[in-house]
């Protein structure tokens, strides 16, 4: 029987947190957490991360929340948040050529701090909180749809805002919510660092959390600031996801409906 395969361990400046190792992969093996790589005698080898060091998931749920400093950044008051901030944005402005004690830019830090705060303020928000019970009773059956509610959040790849319009349909199912909540159920998750396929998908998910209608369906539109401040820097483009679930995604005429509706006068 030939020998197991001897573990690769990682490059000296990397911290050695793991080792890698290299098995053959089982045929028909779609394990999607593995990674395919080459090998001189061209058999197909999956990559497996092997942690060198176990820990409890609570201990590791605590630690994602501290940063280098051992500082838990969740605990922090308003004020220390801001003073950190601050400190921060000054070396920022340092590091880009700038004075930060010239006139124009002495209060920038801090106006800056608070801006990025209330940008990202989601995080602090949930859907329960926002909907506020007002979910009510209602023997309704046909489709309910607000478009055009406007939305801005950052993209977490580069910190630059995009901004456009989301629209949210759903057939209830005995219950009906505010109508004003819809567009605040999409700003808990618009107002933090985002992916526009990530956000469609959660506004979908938090209604059909909530009222438990027999489908809901949620188109965003927005214009990406990384693709026309920077980059490609192509001011027309536009990016459109869309999430269906329920009766959306099983009847086409419904969701044919909903599609008809949001496009009308466009």
């Amino acid at each position: 029987a030939s020998s197991p395969p001897t573990p690769v361990s990682l490059d000296d400046d990397v911290k050695r947190t793991e080792q890698i190792t290299c098995i053959p992969c089982k045929d028909n093996d779609d394990d999607n957490s593995s990674e395919e790589i080459s090998q001189p005698n061209n058999k197909r080898m999956r990559q497996e991360i092997i942690p060198l060091t176990s820990s409890n998931s609570s201990s590791s749920s605590s630690s994602s929340k501290k940063g280098e400093d051992n500082i838990d950044y969740s605990k922090l008051s308003e004020k220390e948040k801001l003073d950190k901030m601050t400190t921060a944005c000054r070396t920022i402005l340092q590091c880009i050529g700038e004075d930060p004690d010239r006139e124009g830019l002495l209060k920038t830090p801090e106006r800056w701090a608070k801006a990025l705060l209330f940008l990202t303020h989601g995080y602090e928000k949930s859907v329960k909180e926002v909907t506020n019970e007002a979910v009510f009773s209602e023997d309704h059956s046909e489709m309910v749809l607000v478009r055009d509610i406007d939305i801005h959040s950052l993209c977490e790849h580069h910190m630059l805002p995009f901004t456009g319009k989301v629209h949210i349909g759903y057939v209830p199912n005995g219950k009906v919510i505010g109508l004003s909540k819809l567009a605040r159920i999409a700003d808990v998750f618009s107002r933090r660092l985002q992916v526009q396929e990530r956000l469609t998908r959660q506004i979908a998910d938090a209604l059909m959390e909530t009222i438990q209608p027999l489908g809901v369906a949620v188109v965003v539109e927005s214009s990406h600031f990384c693709m026309v401040m920077r980059g490609v820097q192509k001011s027309g483009s536009s990016t459109v996801t869309s999430c269906v679930r329920g009766c959306f995604q099983s009847d086409p005429k419904t969701r044919a409906e909903f599609f008809s509706i949001i496009n009308r006068g466009n």
